[in-house]
This record gives C-alpha cells, sequence and structure tokens, in this order.
C-alpha cells in the first residue's frame, strides 16, 4: 500500500531558454508541471506566461486538410525527436503543402458541383427530347406564354372536365408509370388562371430559361460540358493522389515535430515571468531526480531545485500509486473512488485481497470458476480491459472455495473421489445446505464482517497518524475510541454466544463501552485541546450536546449496519447452491440432449448472473463498509507530460 515518493522541482532562468526547457522537462517523460502562482504568488511579483501556442493552427490545418483528401494523420512521434530545420521553414512548408491541397479541392469541387448542375439539367431535358421547338425563341413569346413540368398521370385524366376551356391542354412528350412530361401554352392576359388550374392537378413546373436550340442540342452541349468537369474531377483526383505520395514523408515528419513542439509548449502555460525571467515548478519521481539534473544541466542560465514532496503537501502533491504486479488492477477500483492524497493510505492491496477472498466465497464453484479467470483472460488479451485481470484471480479464488464446498458446475458430489484419494474422506467437508452448516456459513460471515470493519479502524489510526491528525486517531468513531468500543462489543457479547464467556461485567462497560463513547461524543474538544487551540470551547454547549448526541447514535447504528451488510457473503454461498439446485430440477424433468442443454444453458445463466451480482456486491462492501472508515480520496493523479503517452491515447 503504496505512493510512489515524489520531488517538487523549481527551475529558474532566462526566457530565452524557455523553450528548451520545456523541451527538455516533456522528453524526460517525468515532469508533471504545476501553476507557479500557487507557490509564488503571495512573495514574488511573477506573472503568468500567457502566449498562445504558435503550433495549434498549423498542425491544425495540416490535419484538417490531410483529413479532407482521406489521409488523417495520427501521431507516431517518438520520443527524443529532434529536427534540425527552425519552425519558420516547417510552418512555410505546412503552408505552401495546404495552399496546393486546397487549390485542388477547391477546383474538384467545383466541376462536381457544376456536374451535379450538369446532370439536373439533363434529366430536365431528357424528358423534352424529341420536340421541335427552339427553347430560346419559345420562352421569348410575348403573346403567348409557355409552361414546361411534369403532370400525374391521375391529373392528366382530369383535364377532360375543362374541355369548355381551349387553353386547358396539355401536351406530353415523355412518360413514365405515374407521370407524363411535356407543356401547355396560353395567351399571356389568360396565363395566371390557366396556372391556377394546373397547379391544382399537381402540375410541377420545369424552367428551361436560358436555353438555346432545340432540347437535342441542348444535350448535346450540356452532355460535352458534362464529360470536360468529369475530366477535370478525374485530373484532380490524380494531382492530390501523386502529391500524397509525394509528400506523405513529409508530412508525417512534419506533423509529429509540430505535435510533440505543441504538447511541450503548453508547460509554458504553468510557468511565471519577472521581466526576462521564468520560473517553473512541477513534480517528478525522486528516483529519476539524478537523470532529471543530468537533463538540465548543459543550459547555463538555469537554476533549478528540488525539495521533497511531504513539505509540499499543502500543494497537494499529484499521486501515482506503486504497488506489486498481483495488485495493480485493483487500481482500477481505488480510482474509481477517488485516488488517496499524497500523504494517505494506498488501499491498493487491502482492496485486492478482500476483493479476491470475498469474491471467492460468494461465488464459490469450482468450474464455474475457472470459466471465468479464462473469460477475464480473454477480456485483456483481446482488448485490454484492465476489469479482465480483476477476473482472472477472482475466478481462481472462485475456483478455490469451490474445491473447499465440493462444487462442480453444481454438481455437488463430483469431488468425492477427490476428497477420499487425498484426504480418506467419504464425502465433500461442507455440505452447504445442511442447516448446521447453514448456521456456519451465516456466523463466518458477520465474523469476517467484524475483522474486516476492525482492520479499517485500524489502517485509519495509522493513515491519521501519517497525516498528524492526532485527534481523529485517538478519538473518532473510526479511531482508538471506536476500535475499542466496537472491539469490546464484539468480544464481550460475542463471546458470551459463542464461547459462553461471562465478561461483560460493570467495570468492563464502564471501561470499554461507556469511557470510549464518551471520548467519541467530546470528540472535536478533545481534538482541539490536543492541538492545542485555545479556542476549544463551543458557541453552545446545549447545541453540541445535541448535535454530538445525534452523532453518536448514528455511529451505533453503522457499527451494526456495516456489520450486518456482511451477511450477503454468506448468503450468496447458499444462493449459488440454490440457484443451481433449481437447474438441476429443471435438467431432471427433460432427459437426453434436452437434459445436457438445460444443464449447460443453465449454469452459463448462473455464471454470468452470479459473477455480475458477486462482483457489484463486493465492490459495495469495499467502498461503504470499508473506505469509509478511512479512505477520502481526494487525490489528483501524477501525469508527467509526454509524447510518448500522448501517442498512446490517440
Amino acid at each position: 500500500m503504496a505512493v510512489q515518493k515524489l520531488k517538487m522541482a523549481s527551475i529558474i532562468g532566462r526566457m530565452n531558454e524557455l523553450d528548451e526547457v520545456t523541451l527538455r522537462c516533456g522528453q524526460s517523460e517525468m515532469f508533471h508541471p504545476d501553476n507557479v502562482l500557487s507557490f509564488y504568488s503571495d512573495t514574488t511579483p511573477f506573472v503568468p506566461i500567457g502566449e498562445d501556442n504558435p503550433y495549434t493552427a498549423p498542425l491544425q490545418k495540416l490535419s484538417d486538410t490531410c483529413k479532407k483528401i482521406e489521409h488523417p494523420l495520427s501521431f507516431e512521434g517518438a520520443p527524443d525527436c529532434k529536427s534540425e530545420e527552425e519552425d519558420r521553414v516547417l510552418l512555410e512548408y505546412v503552408e505552401k503543402f495546404t495552399s496546393y491541397i486546397e487549390e485542388c479541392l477547391k477546383r474538384k469541387n467545383d466541376a462536381e458541383q457544376k456536374i451535379q448542375e450538369l446532370n439536373a439539367s439533363l434529366r430536365d431535358l431528357s424528358h423534352f427530347a424529341g420536340m421541335d421547338l427552339n427553347l430560346e425563341k419559345v420562352t421569348d413569346c410575348k403573346f403567348v406564354q409557355v409552361r414546361f413540368g411534369v403532370l400525374p398521370k391521375e391529373s392528366y385524366d382530369k383535364l377532360s372536365v375543362y374541355n369548355d376551356n381551349p387553353y386547358i391542354m396539355f401536351f406530353p412528350n415523355s412518360s413514365d408509370a405515374t407521370s407524363y412530361w411535356g407543356a401547355y401554352f396560353a395567351p399571356t392576359e389568360q396565363i395566371d388562371e390557366i396556372d391556377r388550374v394546373f397547379s391544382s392537378l399537381f402540375f410541377k413546373r420545369i424552367s428551361l430559361t436560358g436555353y438555346q436550340g432545340t432540347p437535342e442540342e441542348m444535350i448535346e452541349r450540356l452532355q460535352k460540358q458534362h464529360d470536360e468537369a468529369t475530366a477535370l474531377v478525374n485530373e484532380m483526383n490524380e494531382k492530390l493522389s501523386a502529391h500524397w505520395q509525394q509528400e506523405k514523408d513529409n508530412c508525417q515528419r512534419i506533423f509529429n515535430h509540430l505535435r510533440e513542439k505543441s504538447i511541450y509548449f503548453g508547460i509554458r502555460h504553468y510557468g511565471a515571468r519577472y521581466h526576462e525571467s521564468f520560473v517553473l515548478t512541477g513534480w517528478i519521481p525522486a528516483k529519476g531526480e539524478e537523470e532529471f539534473r543530468e537533463s538540465l544541466e548543459p543550459l547555463e542560465s538555469v537554476e533549478y531545485s528540488f525539495e521533497n514532496a511531504e513539505a509540499q503537501l499543502e500543494h497537494s502533491p499529484p499521486v501515482k500509486l506503486k504497488n506489486p504486479r498481483l495488485f495493480r488492477p485493483f487500481e482500477f477500483f481505488v480510482e474509481m473512488f477517488g485516488l488517496p492524497s499524497y500523504n494517505e493510505v494506498d488501499p491498493t492491496i487491502f482492496v485486492g485481497i478482500t476483493y479476491i477472498i470475498m469474491f471467492g466465497i460468494m461465488f464459490a464453484d469450482l468450474g464455474q470458476g475457472l470459466c471465468v479467470s479464462l473469460v477475464g483472460l480473454f477480456m485483456w488479451k483481446k482488448s485490454r480491459m484492465r476489469l479482465g485481470k480483476i477476473l482472472m484471480p477472482c475466478g481462481i479464488s472462485s475456483a478455490i472455495f469451490g474445491f473447499i464446498f465440493g462444487s462442480v458446475f453444481g454438481f455437488e458430489h463430483a469431488l468425492n473421489p477427490v476428497y477420499h484419494a487425498l484426504f480418506g474422506l467419504e464425502d465433500k467437508p461442507v455440505e452447504v445446505m445442511h442447516p448446521a452448516t447453514t448456521n456456519i456459513i451465516i456466523y463466518s460471515a458477520v465474523g469476517i464482517g467484524v475483522s474486516l470493519v476492525m482492520i479499517a479502524m485500524l489502517i485509519n489510526i495509522y493513515s491519521s497518524i501519517k497525516k498528524k491528525k492526532y485527534g481523529n486517531a485517538l478519538f473518532s468513531p473510526n479511531g482508538l475510541a471506536g476500535l475499542l468500543f466496537y472491539g469490546s462489543i464484539v468480544i464481550g457479547f460475542g463471546g458470551q454466544i459463542a464461547m459462553g464467556w461471562q465478561i461483560v461485567t460493570t467495570p468492563y462497560v464502564l471501561c470499554f463501552m461507556i469511557f470510549p463513547l464518551l471520548l467519541m461524543f467530546f470528540q472535536e474538544i478533545l481534538s482541539e485541546i490536543l492541538e492545542g487551540r485555545k479556542d476549544w470551547q463551543p458557541a453552545s454547549w446545549g447545541e453540541f450536546i445535541t448535535q454530538n448526541f445525534f452523532e453518536v447514535f448514528e455511529y451505533l447504528l453503522s457499527y451494526m449496519s456495516n456489520t450486518m451488510s456482511f451477511l450477503r457473503v454468506g448468503a450468496f454461498v447458499l444462493v449459488h447452491a440454490g440457484m443451481m439446485m433449481v437447474v438441476f430440477t429443471l435438467a431432471e424433468m427433460s432427459s437426453g440432449i434436452g437434459y445436457v442443454l438445460i444443464l449447460i444453458l443453465g449454469n452459463i445463466f448462473v455464471m454470468a448472473l452470479e459473477a455480475l451480482l458477486a462482483g457489484i456486491q463486493v465492490l459495495r462492501l469495499e467502498f461503504y463498509e470499508m473506505f469509509s472508515r478511512f479512505f477520502d480520496g481526494n487525490g489528483r493523479p501524477f501525469h508527467p507530460v509526454s509524447a510518448r503517452q500522448e501517442q498512446n491515447q490517440a
């Protein structure tokens, strides 16, 4: 249960070397920058470095341009990527490359837009091919107006209703299954009335204004323009492809360089300046101090100092967890709740041990447990799911407890020959559904809960001493006073029930129950006295007594409820046996292939459901019954600036 040791690095130098400093800090992959003004704002005239990142715009421009030609760039920069080229040359290249691509894309897009327009015109004109009309002369008539368009066949059949009007006549030229394409004519003074009639018949007008010659002649001219535009699109595609093949390596290299410089430039925003000097602060792993010193050593004007993070706790040093390989996957659960503060206990190992054991007890089956481990292995190998690495040891734990309980895919006596061969037993040692065993399982679950609650209190005492919160360590409900009270209840009454001990006497009650309760009741006052405060007296004794009475009462209820919550550990043992009993009952109602199929499907259902429920319930016990006693989770993660990490996250 450890947090990696860090040191605070303070770097001071001339502004003309700030770029080189940020580059070296980033390439070290161990520098976590922090806001300088939070350290020095009250004592120095430093002001923020409010410079815009000069690499953002060209980087975005290059990225967007490559996306437009369907060749998106992804960061592939290696650490220690150093370019001897000046940034000005790189920016000029970006401008030249993007300008050429944009020009080709503009010509291509204009041609594609023209093709769409030509396609629409050709489609319209094709319906009027064969009409011996000069479109320009027809549309220029002054005394007669012509309307070209499409009329539904149902509407065409209704034209007979208007036979008394000689101008309501439609001249079709082409048709399909639902419509006629053609035209109608009318004197100019009556065209509005005729338009209203045809509009009521759902006539859709098609404008042929601006065309010259017959429809066939216009189709020929437009088709030629269409071919020219298509050729231009193909030409631009070839140019874009050829240019990309020629420049793709340069684009990738320059993109990597700009991306890396942009990442490292971001470090400047955490710094501050005073005239021509800068100051930069951040955190590095203590074991990397020497390497970090060596990276800054060649810079002449730069001075630096290192201080243990323990001396800067008021600035909340970031946290990087450090745990054995077996327990690293369980950092996932800790991070879900919140990282520990730098001087707080890391509960990862405690979570790993208790989670594996309780999951195994609640989901005890040799065969199903091994299946869960295999599923976890697949999840990790296939998708790198962190949950998969958690399921692997949990499944093994389930298999171990399944061996103890004698359950293999719900078969409760399949391991009897193994017990006989190894231990000389005629039957399995634990019969879960036997009444006497059921009581033992329930009592054991309560015992597990009592033990874990007391361990959580011990961890809180240790953590509070580590954080120099001695009042909390001694007088809080989860400190020494709470441990003494809770332990006396468990030993006194539990020992009397289980072992027949008669130790709950008046002195026992006064010393181990009443006295700890009084310490918890006056926790705030005693803590302030212990810290040497002179204003320890409450503003109102009546309000203090009332408030603390209900708080202590709540603590007493929480002791009982937290302990009883662990009954679910034993309950799930019985639930597993009961669910598999149901599966076998259903299977026995069938025979042959039906029996086998029901057993397989039943095992899959029980395995999926119980693994989910057991996983959630154990996590609930971790968070609510144990974490709440000793863990705050107010830490912030240690995130060193690193181009490599940016690459992995991309």
